[in-house]
């Protein structure tokens, strides 16, 4: 060492020497002003004149300057001192001083002194128990976790530079950290100006990015916790880390390290061409979702690895809270040892799972050996997405598929294997509602552009199956036989899975006031199936048994939504909370008794008639247990965006339309499950109920003069849905019928007239746009049939002009055609768009664009339609731009504000998985 025991560095008087490494002397010293002890590092002699590592010491103090975390030791200060006036101790020769020799000055750094020991130290002596492990790991990922936020990636992880204390696990040494491209480790760290002397200066660091210190190709860190792309000399970002940490961690669990080799070039290859043995081959108690967490910060390419220290902190942090107990278990007498090792094994199953629910884990729970109790978990939605329908569980229990969206309004279908602690997103799944699985779990059907499609999910690209045009649900049996719901005002239909024409298989029965046959799900003999009937008669909702060759259906209990069956039982739902009643197959029947609640709270789904759960034939159960339904804010803004104010208060709102003269806003607003139109006056900003039924009713539009409106409501009792109903808008009179037929309606915009109005109609291929009038025998009448969706129609001001959506070219674009008979067509959007709206005089058209912002169209009326190119004015942040949504905004008469269903943050609701909820009836 070339510091001795009583030599002055500035105001540090060093005391003995700690350790000594490629990069750093250190000693402990005391801070003879604050009379604390402290740790000195300074740069050895033999590197000392080297500028390289004169270059890396200075980037330790400016890496380690940028971090303040109580997991990573802390930087004091920084100093050089000259030899001419270094301070040796009394009584010692000249070589005692503080020079390295050869006069060299001393570059030192000041840094918390840490008692304790290395981790590698603590490691020679055996794995940590697990609760230690696992407590020391969430502290070195947390320090990552803020050392990545800063852009600094360490490159030197390893138990060597991890210090375990009385205060937790301490990373040490930034020697070889480097800075992310594009922020430099520049500016002066930590230092104390009131310490200047003739003995001591604290040294300025240089403000400039240093010059790349490492040439293309050179291998920098410890072999033994090196990441593959960091031993063949490519550039190192923050998974770099992350693969080193893995290796810490699998360390710390099994004693062992990840990797090993007779010699560098068989290390390497053990890193590079091999995988270590399972944390659970070596330690069978260890969590299974920490041993998957290893494995896959163990990942050879970067981008299979966790992608941030954050999230691998969140995963380990759970499996702290809910599972690190795993690891413990007393020994069994040898003489009860089969009986008693199948109890542990049933208890260590029943703790992998409240861990991290492996694959594993739920194949021992669907053998015919005794079963464990429930056990629940949580699925959290990726970052910044909201989970929009129900959660599907594959039939074999291991997979999770969701559809979540965006703040933004992107949505797509999510797939979380159970065994797993983050989801993936299927690619092309776009636009996509009510996923099913294949009875091999290999496949997902769902809806999406007016069509049911398939993904594998092993990889691939959807394949189209056949048109639908607005799904609500299907189911696949074993024989290749999908059975679902075409439209949300039909029965039910089937189609091969390998695509063709669907055919019916149910019809709906006028008698029963029937709307909707909906939410098959197959019986294990894949020929009969359970389905939910939507009804005006309230008494005859429920679930409904059907077969694949026979349209005779039968009722087989009274519920609010759809039914599974699973274990011996029919589980269907009744408001908020799932039921089990025994259910024979043979008879198709439900057992005698009452129902057992099996889970309470659960979300509806919005649209469905329905709760967002499902159940898998392995005993698992998955729902959401909070509010689905966004809720939005009406929020006044002018071009640029701005916001001008608010309308109302938050809600579950939609389709605010604003009356001729601007003075009123008509709109939906949902309160205790039921849907009415509403009123508010712009001006002194006050609402008021419009309609009172307890059917639902929503998507109201105004009269050209102000003085009523008209309304879809599935109050009809002859079994329509969403029947047109008008109104005085003062509030005076009844409601009073417009049209009642069994397709589903919407009405979109009066004539300008007022004789007529125009709405969107389902149709057995595609949805239509028809009128009807308010006049005579109001016969409707067809404007547009062309086997595509239609929609979100709006009548320009001199009535010779239609706007709407069209999916025709494989996505929702505007259009403008000629009224009232169709010629003339023009496109009006470039790169997808929906919801139209006129402005008063016609000579502007706005409408959304796929990414939700709000573009202005120049265009000419009259004899002929010229539109203008489309520009950009503002992001709306609405609350639903999805091509299926109602309107959600609305321009005032002159087009200089507008009013906006702006989406609120909310909370990220999780989904819950129930492993082997069939226990909790056998209680």
């Amino acid at each position: 060492m070339a510091l001795a025991a009583g030599t002055r560095l500035g105001p540090y008087e060093i005391q003995s020497a700690l350790g000594a490494g490629g990069m750093g002397e250190v000693y402990r010293a005391r801070d003879t002003r604050l009379d604390r002890t402290v740790a000195i590092k300074i740069l050895p002699e033999a590197l000392a004149a080297d500028p390289q590592f004169r270059e890396r010491f200075d980037r330790e103090a400016r890496a380690i300057s940028q971090l303040t975390h109580p997991h990573i030791c802390r930087l004091y200060d920084v100093g050089h001192q000259d030899p001419s006036t270094l301070r040796e101790p009394q009584g010692r020769p000249e070589q005692g001083r503080g020079t390295t020799g050869s006069g060299q000055a001393v570059d030192f750094l000041v840094m918390e002194y840490l008692d304790g020991e290395t981790l590698a130290d603590r490691l020679a002596k055996g794995a940590l128990p697990l609760d230690q492990a696992l407590r020391a790991a969430i502290e070195i990922a947390s320090a990552l976790d803020t050392a990545h936020r800063a852009g600094i990636v360490h490159r030197d992880l390893k138990p060597g530079n991890i210090m375990l204390t009385k205060a937790g696990a301490k990373l040490l040494d930034f020697g070889l950290a480097k800075q992310s491209v594009g922020r430099a480790l520049s500016g002066p760290p930590m230092g104390s100006p009131d310490l200047k002397g003739p003995a001591y200066a604290p040294t300025s660091l240089p403000t400039t990015p240093p010059v790349a210190m490492t040439a293309a190709g050179t291998i920098l860190g410890t072999f033994q916790y090196m990441a593959p792309e960091q031993l063949e000399g490519q550039d190192a970002d923050a998974r770099t880390d992350i693969f080193a940490f893995g290796a810490v961690v699998y360390e710390m669990l099994t004693g062992k390290q990840a990797f090993k080799g007779t010699s560098q070039a068989t290390l390497i290859a053990s890193i590079i061409g091999s995988d270590p043995a399972p944390v659970s081959e070596l330690q069978p108690l260890t969590p299974a979702g920490l041993d998957q967490i290893v494995q896959r910060a163990l990942a050879k390419d970067p981008d299979d690895r966790w992608q941030s220290a954050r999230d691998l902190l969140s995963q380990l942090k759970w499996i702290a809270e809910s599972g690190s107990r795993a690891g413990a278990r007393a020994a069994a007498p040898a003489a009860r040892h089969g009986r008693v090792a199948l109890a542990w094994a049933i208890c260590a199953v029943l703790a992998v799972l409240l861990a991290g629910a492996t694959a594993a884990a739920l194949w021992l729970f669907t053998r015919a050996t005794p079963q464990p109790g429930v056990a629940r978990l949580a699925v959290i939605p990726p970052e910044n997405q909201r989970i929009v329908g129900a959660p599907v569980i594959s039939p074999d229990g291991r997979r999770i598929a969701f559809v979540a969206t965006t703040p933004e309004g992107t949505s797509k279908l999510w797939l979380r294997p159970v065994d797993a602690v983050a989801p993936q997103p299927l690619p092309g799944t776009d636009d996509v509602t009510y996923p099913f699985w294949s009875p091999d779990s290999r496949f997902i059907a769902f809806f999406g552009s007016g069509q049911l499609k398939k993904i594998d999910v092993a990889g691939g690209s959807p394949q189209t199956l056949c048109d639908a045009p607005n799904g609500r649900g299907g189911t696949w049996n074993r024989d290749g036989v999908i059975v679902f719901t075409p439209t949300i005002s039909a029965g039910l239909v089937r189609v091969s899975s390998a695509g063709g024409s669907p055919t019916p298989v149910t019809t709906l029965d006028a008698s029963r006031g029937e709307q909707s046959h909906r939410f098959p799900h197959f019986l294990p003999d894949g020929r009969h199936f359970l389905f939910f009937a939507l009804t005006s008669k309230s008494e005859n909702s429920g679930v409904y048994v059907g077969a694949v060759d026979s349209k005779t259906t039968a009722r087989v209990i009274s519920a609010d939504s759809e039914a599974w069956y699973g274990a011996g039982y029919l589980v269907f739902g009744r408001k908020n909370t799932l039921f089990a009643q025994p259910f024979d197959l043979g008879r198709a029947s439900v057992g005698a008794g009452e129902p057992m609640p099996i889970a309470e709270q659960i979300s509806e789904a919005p649209n469905t008639a329905g709760l967002a759960y499902s159940l898998s034939e392995t005993g698992v159960l998955t729902y959401v247990g909070g509010a689905l339904s966004a809720v939005g804010q009406l929020t006044w803004a002018d071009r640029t965006g701005r916001a001008l104010g608010t309308l109302g208060q938050p809600g579950l709102q939609a389709s605010p339309e604003l009356s001729p003269d601007g003075g009123h806003v008509a709109l939906g607003i949902t309160q205790n499950s039921n849907a009415d139109v509403w009123i508010g006056d712009v001006t002194r900003g006050l609402m008021a109920r419009a309609t009172f039924d307890p059917a639902i009713d929503s998507s109201a539009v105004w009269s050209p003069r102000g003085d009523r409106i008209a309304f879809g409501s599935e109050r009809g009792a002859s079994g329509g849905y969403s029947d047109i109903y008008q109104r005085l808008a003062s509030g005076a009179g009844r409601d009073e019928l417009v049209l009642s037929t069994s397709n589903a309606k919407f009405p979109f915009a009066w004539t300008p007239d007022g004789k007529s109005i125009l709405f969107a109609q389902s149709a057995t291929k595609g949805i239509e746009l028809w009128g009807v009038p308010l006049e005579g025998d109001r016969r409707p009448f067809p404007y547009l049939q062309t086997g595509f969706n239609v929609g979100h129609a709006q009548l320009a001001p001199d009535g010779r002009w239609v706007a709407y959506t069209s999916n025709e070219s494989g996505r929702y674009e505007i259009y403008v055609q000629s009224f009232p008979t169709p010629s003339a067509k023009a496109q009006v959007s470039l790169e997808g768009g929906n919801q139209p709206r006129w402005r008063r005089d016609g000579k502007e058209l706005f409408y959304m664009a796929a990414d939700r912002r709000l573009m202005a169209v120049p265009v000419t009326t009259g004899a002929a339609f010229q539109p203008g190119p489309p520009a950009v004015l503002f992001e709306t942040h609405l609350l639903d731009s999805s091509p299926y949504a109602l309107p959600q905004y609305d321009v005032t008469p002159d087009g200089q504000r507008f009013l906006l269903n702006v989406a609120k943050q909310t909370t990220a609701v999780p989904v819950t998985a129930v492993l082997n909820w069939p226990a909790a009836l056998r209680k």
